[in-house]
């Protein structure tokens, strides 16, 4: 699929970046990290984001450093479902709040980012994995479910081509803005 990511064209999907699931992600700060600078990306350049947190009364809330980088009006998702899409009212809210490409990343790659993407290209939807910022329990269930979704159809991209995709030039005040956090 031959796809570039475009400010007009482009929002941000953000599945279950929980406090309580993160311990057990491998290369959770590198998630993490990488979340924040997708959402400070998005304060930038006002794209749309919408999360979902699973069953939070059980897996706690969004972890504290990216809830604090989203981006003002940011809304939120509750599920109990493994792919969004499963999820009653999902749908009309992604389909009215969401552009033509979603960016899609979280945890866990293997389980519903999978799920949900897989969901999201039956539907027609182009997609990009912002693969450092999606993690696993383990590197296996990571690395198959990456492999799968390229076969499924999404682009997946390291997090920094996905900014510097959607920044374009260089010179810029929102490059500027990003600059730092590539340092």
């Amino acid at each position: 699929m031959s796809l570039r990511l475009h400010k007009e064209e482009t929002s941000f999907l953000m599945i279950d970046v929980q406090e309580r699931l993160l311990p057990s992600i491998h290369r959770r700060e590198e998630v993490v990290q990488n979340a924040v600078r997708l959402m400070k990306v998005a304060e930038v350049l006002s794209l749309p984001v919408l999360y979902t947190e699973q069953y939070p009364k059980g897996i706690g809330s969004t972890e504290a450093s990216v809830l604090a980088a989203l981006p003002q009006g940011t809304r939120r998702f509750e599920k109990m479902t493994f792919s969004c899409c499963e999820e009653p009212d999902f749908l009309g809210i992604f389909e009215a709040t969401m552009r033509p490409v979603t960016v899609v990343f979280g945890t866990e790659t293997h389980i519903c980012v999978l799920s949900t993407t897989e969901d999201l290209l039956d539907r027609g939807r182009k997609i990009v994995i912002a693969a450092d910022a999606c993690g696993s329990r383990t590197p296996d269930n990571y690395s198959l479910a990456l492999a799968t979704l390229r076969s499924c159809g999404a682009l997946v991209l390291p997090t920094e081509t996905v900014v510097y995709q959607l920044l374009g030039r260089s010179g810029t005040p929102e490059f500027k803005a990003m600059l730092p956090l590539f340092k």
